[in-house]
This record gives C-alpha cells, sequence and structure tokens, in this order.
C-alpha cells in the first residue's frame, strides 16, 4: 500500500465499536498526521481507551476505516504483527517481565520479533534506556523500580521496536504525583524528537503544553476538538465546556 507523508499518518473514518448491546464509539473519525501530537480527553467510559486500542487493532471495529500509513487495519488478511511493528502502545500497567532486568525488558521484542542480532539489540537498548533517563537501571528489576521508572522502562521497550507512531494509553494514572512528571517529560522529549503520539491522558497541563491537537470524547462521540489555546480558552460546547470546569 503506498503511502506518503502529505496524508495522514493515522485516518479514522466513521468508526463505530461495540461490545455486545453496549456502544462505545459512535462514528468517530479524526486524522494524525506524521510527527504531531494528539491528546485525547474526556470523562471514564467516553470511549478514549478502545479508540486507541482499535488503531493497532487490539479492538475490532463494526463499521467505518482506520488506515495506518495507508493500510486498512481491520482488512482481515493484515498481519497484526506487521501493524504492530508501526504502532507501538505504552499501557496504563507497565507489563513488564518482573524476572527480567530492565536491559532485557527493552531486548527482548528486536531478539524475538524483529530477529535482531543479541549484540545489536542490547546496544540499541542501553541507548534507549539512556534516552528515558535510565541508564543507571540497566541491571534493576522491575520490583526494584519505582512505578515511573518502570513506565519509562514500557516507553523504552516500545521504542525498541522502532515504531512510526507510539500509542499512549492514560500511562501515568497509575503513578504517584511526583513520579508523574518524569514519565511525561520523556513523552515531551519523543514529541520534541519528531515522534508521533497518540495520548489518551487526563493530565490538562501536559496537553496543553505539548499536543497540537486536543479531542474531546464523551458518550463515544468526538464533541469538539481543537489546537490547545482555542480549545482551553475558547470552548463551545456545554459539555467540554462542563467537563473543563470540574477539571482545571
Amino acid at each position: 500500500m503506498s503511502w506518503n507523508d502529505t496524508e495522514p499518518m493515522v485516518s479514522i473514518r466513521d468508526v463505530y465499536k461495540s461490545f455486545g448491546t453496549l456502544e462505545v464509539l459512535k462514528g468517530v473519525s479524526l486524522d494524525v498526521m506524521k510527527g504531531e501530537v494528539i491528546c485525547i480527553i474526556g470523562p471514564s467510559g467516553s470511549g478514549k481507551s478502545t479508540l486507541i486500542r482499535c488503531i493497532n487493532g487490539l479492538n475490532d471495529i463494526q463499521a467505518g476505516s482506520i488506515l495506518v500509513e495507508g493500510q486498512e487495519v481491520n482488512d482481515p488478511e493484515l498481519d497484526k504483527l506487521e501493524l504492530r511493528k508501526k504502532v507501538g502502545m505504552v499501557f496504563q500497567q507497565y507489563n513488564l517481565f518482573p524476572h527480567k532486568t530492565a536491559l532485557e525488558n527493552v531486548m527482548m521484542a528486536p531478539i524475538r520479533v524483529l530477529k535482531h542480532d543479541k549484540e545489536i539489540a542490547k546496544k540499541a537498548a542501553i541507548e534507549l534506556l539512556r534516552k528515558v533517563g535510565l541508564e543507571d537501571k540497566e541491571k534493576a528489576y522491575p520490583g526494584e523500580m519505582s512505578g515511573g521508572q518502570q513506565q519509562r522502562v514500557a516507553i523504552a521497550r516500545s521504542l525498541a521496536m522502532n515504531p512510526d507512531v507510539i500509542l499512549f494509553d492514560e500511562v501515568t494514572a497509575a503513578l504517584d504525583p511526583e513520579t508523574v512528571n518524569e514519565v511525561l517529560l520523556t513523552i515531551k522529549r519523543l514529541a520534541e524528537d519528531g515522534m508521533t503520539c497518540i495520548l489518551v491522558t487526563h493530565e490538562m497541563g501536559f496537553a496543553r503544553e505539548v499536543a497540537d491537537h486536543i479531542y474531546f470524547t464523551d458518550g463515544g462521540l468526538i464533541v469538539e476538538h481543537g489546537n490547545p489555546k482555542k480549545f482551553f480558552e475558547n470552548a463551545k460546547d456545554p459539555r467540554t465546556k462542563e467537563f473543563l470546569s470540574q477539571i482545571l
């Protein structure tokens, strides 16, 4: 499938998703260009996490289209593994292997999935741990690290697959307040390096500072979107205004 970077890297069109009788997404559309940082915000249960899980094929959809670099995610012929090489994901729970060190956790996928030589994978993993500010934690096991440190290892692990876009699903939600900032700073640096990022987040200060575009979801719909200045200072929809008044 040919794709060039003047087109959206991720293009979502009229997506519907239900779990049984519960309609979670009710016709969602949005575009993400290469190098953009997109923040999706909204109340619990509004479909934010479901939406980004659809982008890398963790959830299927009932109707609509999701293209990643021109490739239809819902094509039954699509190799999900190939898709997930392009689309990294960092979850709220770090999902690190507890019996492996930080370095081993970051090395695993390049060796097993990308079939990289062990020494090459090790060199790259050391560099990635340095990138997320954990060069001194190579030999540490997850149980010996704070939540924020574990989450930064999870980010390094996602970067090890050399993805074109990374999805972040409420990655600070389980963290202590003092470790939230170290994770947000790591994501901010990735954004500054040009990584395309799609974040579900409730960190409004971060969204205001880092996002190119903010989408507000409620009841499975995108209610409002805009650049941070327009969104925070000039929200139009009553639902957006009410949500912002509760959290700001």
